[in-house]
């Protein structure tokens, strides 16, 4: 089966830091001082959530294009909340500036949830874990 995505991570010496990389691209991720990073990049929710505005970008321009029109500028907000008793859901806000009627707003209500990241997410995913010692 063919991968659809990979990413690399190697351990930094600061205690959470860690380098990235997936394909060409290299970044970071730490975490905040709060726990016990030194808050020099984004967190890992911080990149699920960064993956599924990503995704809701480009899913909603894609359509749009299809459609022949334009939704102008926008911006979407994601948040990431746990509770007390565990639950966790992530709240995604989009904000336009341009107006939008009713069936313009719904038809985009409908995009969102069929974004290939949402679908992952609402669905779940198996994660294989697997040790290999190289020497």
């Amino acid at each position: 089966m063919k991968s659809i995505a990979q990413t690399v991570i190697n351990n930094l010496q600061q205690p959470w830091a860690g380098q990235l990389q997936s394909g060409k691209h290299q970044y970071f991720t730490d975490e905040p001082e709060e726990f016990g990073g030194c808050d020099t990049a984004p967190a890992p929710y911080d990149y699920l959530l960064a993956s599924l505005a990503a995704c809701t970008m480009i899913t909603l321009r894609m359509y749009a294009k299809h459609k022949s029109t334009d939704y102008g500028n926008f911006q979407i907000v994601l948040n990431f909340y746990k509770n007390n008793d565990g639950k966790e859901w992530i709240s995604r806000e989009l904000h336009f500036k341009q107006d939008l009627d009713q069936l313009n707003q719904s038809k985009i209500l409908n995009i969102c949830q069929k974004t290939p990241v949402t679908k992952t997410l609402l669905r779940g995913i198996k994660i294989d874990t697997r040790i290999f010692i190289d020497q």
